[in-house]
C-alpha cells in the first residue's frame, strides 16, 4: 500500500515522501496516528499545496531562528553543579540543563531535542553545544561548568 507521509519517520521516509509499506501498518498505525494519508489521486494532488505551505511556513521559521543565532552568539552560560576534590562531578550536564539556562538567562526557549551535546560532560570546564535550530541555520554555544 502506498502512503504520503506527513511526518519524517525513522527507518521509513522524510516528510511528505511517498512510500510503500504493509497494508495493515498504514490502517493500524500510521494513518490513525495521523502520520501518514493514502496516496491516492486526490491525496497527491494535495500534496503539491501541502509541500507549498510547509516551504512558506519554513521561510518565517528561518528568519526567527537566525535572529535567536545572532542573539547566542558569544554567549557563555554558567552551569553549577557539585563536584568532588577531583574536578569530576556528581552526574552529567545533560541538554534539558542548557535548555532550561537558555531559556532562563537568555529568554530563548529552544526544544531539548535541538540541543547536541557532542560528549558526556562529567568534570568541570568549559564545553561547546551545538543548536540545531532549524536545517539551515545551526549555530555554537560556550558553557563552563562551575562548581555549586
Amino acid at each position: 500500500m502506498e502512503i504520503i507521509l506527513l511526518k519524517e519517520l525513522d527507518k521509513l521516509g522524510d516528510k511528505h515522501e511517498i512510500v510503500s509499506v504493509k497494508p495493515g501498518f498504514a490502517r493500524n498505525y500510521l494513518i490513525p496516528q495521523g502520520f501518514a494519508l493514502i496516496a491516492n489521486s486526490s491525496n497527491k494532488k494535495r500534496l503539491d499545496e501541502l509541500k507549498r505551505i510547509e516551504i512558506a511556513k519554513e521561510a518565517k521559521l528561518k528568519g526567527h531562528y537566525q535572529e535567536i543565532a545572532n542573539k547566542l552568539k558569544g554567549v557563555i552560560l554558567k552551569v553549577g553543579a557539585k563536584a568532588g576534590t577531583t574536578g569530576k562531578i556528581f552526574g552529567s550536564v545533560t541538554n534539558v540543563q542548557i535548555a532550561q539556562l537558555l531559556k532562563e538567562e537568555q529568554g530563548v526557549e529552544i526544544e531539548r531535542r535541538k540541543i547536541v551535546l557532542s560528549d558526556d560532560v562529567k568534570e568541570l570546564g568549559t564545553y561547546s553545544v551545538k543548536l540545531n535550530l532549524h536545517p539551515e541555520v545551526v549555530t555554537e554555544v560556550q558553557f563552563e561548568v562551575v562548581q555549586e
